[in-house]
């Protein structure tokens, strides 16, 4: 996410640029492995709507310029993933994220980035003077222009090309760009891989504030974008043609872990709706809302505001949120299933209830519809949660949120948790089927036209794997974001 140099963040980025300036005296597939960051401990009720908060707040940002987890709510499973930088290659955990475009990680310059983490992980600070292969990124590169639409203001060619991301909770994140090698898993053969690489442009973090910085106990090294735009990781592998621009992910609500893949997935099949045109982030234009047989009485304009048009499908969001509207006639048609509940408010957010029988039973199932007949389901037992012996629903009210996110319609793990999702940005379209993401799927080789299987992983944070060797995707909770681009 970028600030443009033309506002009030003009004198800082050309500080920056003064500091970073010294400084510088074949077609294949990619597979991810994932872990939950909160596999072991239960975060509180406050935690999730915390999470879910901040990432609003920056999808609405306005700044110029991110796979999801296990998606239960009362278990906060948000990811992260480990990946190969340099040469020699060195690990780094990094958050990847969907809605955001760079992939960034923490220098060795930085005074204020974090030294340790409770995730039971070593971080590592990137020294480009450790790298044969790291190279700066001058202000007079074509990469510099494109990311900042035009060359900046202060920037000479002798200096380093400068990024700064703000994000919604007031973290934020400077420093200069440098391309190097990353390495990952390349699909050799069935539930085989082999060692592939390709140069990356990212950010080089040299100043961190707010939740990136020290004070954060549950830090990672970076994150790893994996938006819409030229400057992500798979737009710049794509570009190169390294790999296709589609990638598909896997979530295990149940076991944790999963699957992340990059390139042409064969099977499962997955039926496709298109992507909204000119939306920063994964727009789909949804068409109904059913609650067991019985559709909603809403127009379809509901889910468009401003310039923001569509349903945001967002795996690095823990809940559900729908406009008022929507919401309102949902949670009724839910509730009437079983009128004589007791309903009580926990944290003045939840509606909860207690339940002894079988929720799958007792509830109906909610039936998202999409362009291209295109269906979502989501069932009792993903849209409610146990919470201290109690069932609480899942569904937010947008409604209730400030005015810039007010009646946002924005899907998050509540309801894709299970199901492999596929981005599709050959064709601008995603979709998604019900799946077991501790399986396999089959991922088609574009050279021999053979097709091989590709499985679920689950990476322990003990474990010390071959960073020449994987590509280990990363979802945290606290700081993913949209920004406009």
């Amino acid at each position: 996410m970028f600030l443009r140099i033309s506002s009030p963040y003009s004198l800082l980025l050309i500080s920056f640029l003064l500091v970073s300036s010294a400084i510088s005296s074949v077609l294949c597939w990619g597979v991810i492995k994932v872990k939950s960051k909160f596999s072991v401990g239960q975060p509180s009720l406050f935690d999730l709507k915390r999470h879910d908060s901040f990432r609003q707040l920056s999808i609405l940002a306005g700044v110029d310029l991110p796979l999801g987890g296990s998606g239960r709510p009362d278990g906060l499973g948000l990811y992260y993933a480990k990946i190969g930088i340099g040469t020699p290659a060195k690990d780094y955990y990094v958050q990847v994220d969907t809605g955001s475009d760079i992939m960034w990680v923490n220098c060795i310059q930085c005074q204020e980035c974090p030294k340790r983490s409770s995730l039971g992980i070593d971080l590592t600070l990137y020294n480009i003077k450790d790298s044969s292969s790291g190279k700066l990124v001058s202000c007079d590169d074509e990469f510099c222009y494109a990311i900042n639409g035009g060359p900046l203001t202060g920037c000479t060619a002798n200096m380093s090309c400068p990024y700064l991301e703000i994000y919604g909770d007031g973290s934020s994140t400077a420093g200069y760009f440098v391309k190097d090698i990353v390495l990952y898993d390349r699909v050799s053969g069935d539930l085989e891989t082999s060692s592939a690489n390709g140069s990356v442009i990212f950010g080089c973090g040299a100043t961190q504030a707010g939740n990136l910085d020290s004070s954060n106990e549950e830090a990672l090294d970076g994150i790893l974008g994996f938006g819409k735009s030229n400057s992500s990781m798979i737009s710049q592998l794509a570009s190169s043609g390294k790999v296709k621009k589609m990638f598909a992910h896997c979530l295990d609500g149940v076991n944790g872990g999963g699957i992340f893949a990059i390139g042409h997935v064969v099977q499962p099949k997955v039926n496709l709706t298109p992507l909204v045109p000119n939306q920063p982030h994964y727009n789909v234009n949804m068409t109904a809302v059913q609650v067991g047989h019985d559709l909603l009485n809403f127009t379809t304009d509901i889910f468009e505001s401003g310039d923001r048009k569509g349903t945001i499908i967002d795996s690095g969001t823990t809940l559900a949120y729908l406009p008022e509207i929507v919401y309102e006639q949902l949670i009724a048609k839910i509730l009437s299933q079983q009128p004589h509940l007791k309903l009580q408010t926990v944290r003045d957010e939840y509606t909860c209830f207690q339940y002894s029988e079988s929720v799958d039973e007792g509830f109906p199932n909610v039936t998202f519809h999409f362009e291209n007949s295109v269906v979502l389901k989501v069932y009792p037992h993903e849209y409610l949660f146990s919470y201290n012996g109690l069932w609480c629903i899942g569904w937010q009210n947008s409604g209730m949120q400030s005015r810039d996110r007010k009646n946002m319609t924005l899907l998050g793990d509540l309801v894709l948790s299970n199901k492999l999702v596929l981005y599709d940005l050959e064709n601008q379209a995603i979709g998604w089927t019900e799946y077991n993401c501790s399986s396999s799927i089959q991922v088609l080789d574009e050279r021999t036209g053979t097709v091989h299987l590709v499985g679920s992983h689950y990476i322990s944070a003990a474990s010390h794997l071959n960073a020449q060797f994987i590509l280990i995707l990363v979802l945290l909770a606290t700081i993913l974001h949209y920004t406009d681009c």
